[in-house]
């Protein structure tokens, strides 16, 4: 399969990697999740990590996060020459990692703008208020009502926003568009291009996997924790077979 699907063609590419997973291992509890995962992304692009349910796709981005769980056994992952595999949570974050998960995780009884004042409290600090307040005028609208009380497009806006209230280099996002209407989903993705210019590096787990692939400039492509295919979003695309027996489409 993997002569088939081009695996790792990015490895023939010349910039330098900004962003490297190695050969992780993961278990989330007892099960055995992340068998082996490995790609490389470059400064400011977006790659999209996809896969069928059970893939092992979110488990893939909260072990880059270095949340508790799951936990790497095995593996190293880089960011700008930096080891993160060797990191907590919070030094992970200190060092530009951000994930915005798929519940989004705004904080009850604080307003939009007081849960981008609680991200700014310990450094690395990112994007000011009024940088944020440009980018997301409906959050600027909205800024003295309760962040849980939003819709659901202006909750993922605000968490988000929250990610770049904190000096971040690589975005993780898992399932941002779910539950959100096509116009909505419009509006996130021309804020991740407008992200993308300022030279963040994004990677994008998604089940509506065309328009990921769309946004994207590369892809990755999980199967039972292991990587069936690595090259360009529009080889993906193109590729009416690979779509099929990886990703349903």
């Amino acid at each position: 399969m993997a002569e088939a699907f081009n695996i790792h063609a990015n490895n023939a590419e010349t910039a330098p990697v900004y962003f490297s997973v190695w050969d992780i291992h993961a278990y989330y509890g007892e099960s055995y999740i992340v068998q082996g995962v490995t790609f490389n992304v470059h400064e400011g692009e977006i790659l999209a990590l996809l896969g069928r349910n059970g893939a092992g796709k979110t488990s893939t981005l909260r072990a880059i996060a270095r949340l508790d769980d799951p936990r790497i056994t095995k593996g190293e992952i880089w960011l700008d020459h930096q080891p993160l595999h060797d990191k907590r949570a919070h030094e992970a974050s200190a060092a530009g990692i951000s994930l915005v998960p798929e519940d989004r995780r705004i904080i009850p009884g604080l307003t939009v703008e007081e849960n981008l004042q609680l991200a700014q409290i310990a450094p690395p600090i990112g994007w000011s208020l009024d940088r944020i307040y440009d980018l997301f005028p409906r959050l600027k609208e909205r800024r003295k009502q309760e962040g849980v009380t939003l819709s659901g497009g202006e909750q993922q806006m605000l968490a988000i926003a929250r990610a770049l209230a904190r000096d971040i280099k690589v975005l993780l996002l898992d399932e941002p568009y779910e539950g959100l209407a096509p116009v909505i989903v419009d509006e996130i993705e021309k804020t991740l291009n407008i992200i993308k210019e300022q030279g963040i590096t994004t990677v994008i787990v998604e089940q509506n996997a065309v328009r990921a692939l769309e946004l994207a400039d590369r892809a990755v492509i999980l199967d039972t924790g292991t990587v069936v295919f690595d090259g360009s979003a529009k080889e993906v695309l193109e590729n009416e077979k690979l779509r099929a027996e990886y990703l349903a489409i």
